[in-house]
């Protein structure tokens, strides 16, 4: 077991409490407390919802479920783990993943060191002392060596900003914050603002409650079949034989699936032969089934609209009336350069005769009224309106804490043209401050857990360095800050990503700069990067502190 870091010095100002503070008990928040408790370090998990699970928690609208497969959507760490859980389908629902990770929870007794119902609103860092001084809104203030923010990079709800939306004289909903109890739209006219992914889950479960239910869409998507089933015992014995190869697979692979990647172009092969290819992913029911296809799928415009329009066909073969199947087909960006989505009937849906979708970019919503939502032509009356309007991704639940640097500096006014940090994990002049799948990593490009588990195993090691050789502040440097956030702008400029308004650019949410947040080199290139920090000594990092 690695040792504690040191104390601070006799001039720190104020001896720490704790050796960290994780924020967030979810995925990364349980699995980094698990691993600083393997150091013996003093570790407490501040959580602000009611209970542990984090997305998973929050996420309860009807129809929410992960879209990586199950047995890949899971922990790795613990081999025992992977045998004794059990996944009923292959695509978990919502409840399913909470009591997954409620049994780790329980299993690994990392309840002890969590605190709920309890947000983190602050934090301070204290120069000479090399320490945090972290305040909740329950009146709490810590102080503590380390932070990491295990806050999700989907996880600060983007509220809706439409003209009148308190006015509403009906029940509004909103998917990332869905109520415990049954909501009861038996009966109900429900309005659905919103076609992302949360948006395309809840869509047909809705539609099999309500007596009408209208979606309003800005931006059609690419959603793909789930081909969701059960898993039979035979097919978890078998996966069960084979865990520990295709777990270490997941950690060498490019997206955190397992997958023989593509060799040849889109443009290479004719017709028919991509649309076989074409038929065969879309029938795998894999999300990133399709990119597997070919090479350049997301770096040229001409073999991603062979794909583009392979999903438009799909969907004018579903979808029986014509206008609303050209309605709900994407024209305006490339596929997969905003969020694929996979679905079950969502299409479909829309053949029921009281399912209606208006189109926004024809009539826009004017304002909602006390009856329901008035768009530019006419007002639609609704009982129930659930906005499944997204999240401010990535920096927002940073950003959402009053953060202060060194010199006063906070976070907002250093991220105000966009993130800035080194290898997505400390951004320079807020030491000991580290993130898990936030801005500048593979986070949202990538199976989340494998990701997370990376991002976790590197900063535990990393204040395993720290406390061996007595140190007790770690900051990114600027030059190696510059250098990376110029690396990841590059890699992006290579794909089709930043030339499309989407959520991974930020364009969602009013006023936030538009940069690409999200690292497109794969996460086997990442890790390899992450690794070679660490064994060249940390480079990029300046280390300080105990006995200098």
């Amino acid at each position: 077991m690695h040792t504690t870091p040191r104390s601070p010095s006799p001039s720190a100002s104020v001896a720490p409490q704790l050796d960290a503070v994780v924020v967030g008990a979810g995925f990364s928040g349980l699995y980094q407390l698990y691993r600083l408790r393997e150091l013996g370090l003093r570790t407490r998990v501040l959580e602000a919802c009611d209970d542990i699970g984090g997305t998973w928690y929050r996420n309860r609208y009807p129809g929410a479920r992960c879209d990586v497969e199950s047995t890949a959507y899971s922990f790795s760490f613990s081999p025992e783990l992977d045998q004794e859980w059990e996944w009923s389908e292959r695509y978990a629902t919502q409840p399913e993943i909470l009591r997954y990770l409620h049994h780790v929870a329980d299993r690994f007794d990392l309840r002890k060191d969590v605190t709920l119902r309890t947000r983190v609103t602050r934090a301070v860092y204290d120069e000479d002392g090399h320490t945090w001084q972290v305040t909740t809104d329950t009146g709490e203030t810590v102080t503590t060596r380390f932070v990491v923010l295990a806050t999700g990079c989907m996880s600060a709800v983007k509220e809706p900003d439409i003209p009148g939306a308190g006015t509403f004289a009906g029940r509004a909903l909103h998917t990332a914050d869905w109520p415990h109890e049954d909501v009861g739209l038996t009966g109900r006219r429900v309005a659905v603002i919103g076609t992302g992914c949360s948006g395309i889950q809840a869509i047909p479960l809705l539609a099999e409650q309500a007596a009408g239910l209208t979606v309003f869409q800005r931006t059609p998507v690419y959603a793909l079949p789930a081909r969701n089933r059960p898993l039979s015992a035979a097919e978890s014995a078998e996966l069960k034989a084979r865990y520990p190869e295709f777990r270490a697979a997941q950690r060498r692979s490019r997206g955190g699936t397992v997958f023989e990647p593509p060799t040849r172009s889109a443009l290479e092969v004719d017709e028919a032969e991509r649309r076989a290819t074409y038929e065969a992913a879309w029938d795998s029911g894999l999300l990133s089934g399709l990119l597997r296809t070919y090479t350049d799928i997301l770096v040229d415009r001409a073999a991603n609209e062979t794909v583009a329009e392979f999903v438009r066909s799909k969907i004018r073969s579903i979808v029986t009336d014509p206008d609303t199947a050209e309605t709900l087909s994407p024209r305006t960006f490339p596929f997969a350069t905003k969020r694929p989505c996979l679905d079950t009937d969502y299409y479909a849906t829309y053949n029921k005769p009281h399912v209606n979708v208006v189109d926004l970019t024809r009539t826009p919503i004017v304002e909602i009224t006390p009856r329901g939502i008035r768009t530019s032509d006419r007002e639609h009356a609704v009982d129930v309106i659930v906005f499944a309007t997204g999240f401010d991704a990535l920096t927002g639940s940073q950003v959402a804490i009053d953060i202060i640097g060194k010199g006063g500096t906070t976070l907002r006014e250093k991220w105000a043209a966009g993130p800035r940090n080194h290898l997505g994990l400390l951004s320079a002049g807020f030491p000991n401050l580290f993130t898990v799948i936030g801005p500048l990593s593979p986070s949202v490009l990538s199976n989340a857990v494998v990701a997370i588990e990376q991002h976790v195993e590197w900063i535990t090691d990393c204040i395993a360095h720290l406390g061996r050789r007595g140190l007790t502040e770690i900051d990114a440097t600027l030059r190696a800050e510059e250098d990376w956030c110029t690396h990841v702008a590059g890699l992006a400029a290579q794909t089709l990503y930043p030339a499309v308004a989407s959520w991974y650019t930020g364009a969602n949410v009013p006023g936030k700069p538009r940069v690409f947040l999200a690292y497109t080199g794969g996460m086997d290139r990442y890790r390899e990067e992450c690794d070679a920090a660490a064994r060249d000594g940390y480079r990029g990092f300046a280390m300080s502190g105990g006995a200098d």
